[in-house]
């Protein structure tokens, strides 16, 4: 079940990015984050105080969250977009994350799915994402699903150097 987060999910979702800087500390994942940097619990409370953080929950579990809003981040300007969309028209993806212990069971892909729906909903046909280059699980599950890579933008991103910011957009 997808749904709003809440500030009492704030402690699940900070254990998923825990789990998840464990498994890139460990060379089992490669997300480019940091530990302590980016993402964290605040990442999330923040988010929850924004009113845009979503939340896959089963049987009372956290298993999956991300951002979904309309804010194309400041690094989006440097993207060569294949859309000129309207800004009210664009609904971005961010920050999405699943618990590694439920990898491989279709999370990342249903939450994809309901943000697109969430997207149209709200009339927004043109969707946005990033994602770090290093990170090719998730680059590979966009790129499935109809996301097309459009850009490559280096920046400081989140507050972790060096990063290598992959711009991908699909129009519904």
């Amino acid at each position: 079940m997808f749904r709003k987060a809440t500030m009492e999910d704030v402690e699940q979702i900070g254990r998923i990015y825990d789990e998840i800087h464990t498994e890139n500390e460990a060379g089992r994942m490669t997300t480019g984050w940091i530990r302590g940097v980016y993402p964290s619990q605040e990442t999330a409370r923040a988010a929850v105080r924004c009113n845009d953080l979503f939340v896959a929950e089963e049987e009372g579990r956290i298993v999956a969250a991300a951002r979904i809003n309309q804010e194309q981040v400041p690094e989006y300007a440097d993207a060569d977009w294949q859309y000129d969309a309207p800004g009210e028209q664009v609904m971005v993806l961010h920050t999405l994350v699943v618990s590694p212990a439920e990898r491989g069971k279709g999370l990342g892909t249903g939450f994809v799915g309901y943000y697109e729906t969430y997207a149209l909903e709200r009339g927004c046909r043109y969707l946005r994402m990033d994602t770090n280059e290093k990170n090719t699980g998730a680059r590979a599950l966009y790129r499935k699903l109809g996301y097309r890579e459009v850009s490559v933008v280096p920046c400081v991103f989140n507050g972790i150097p060096d990063v290598r910011l992959v711009c991908l957009e699909k129009k519904l």
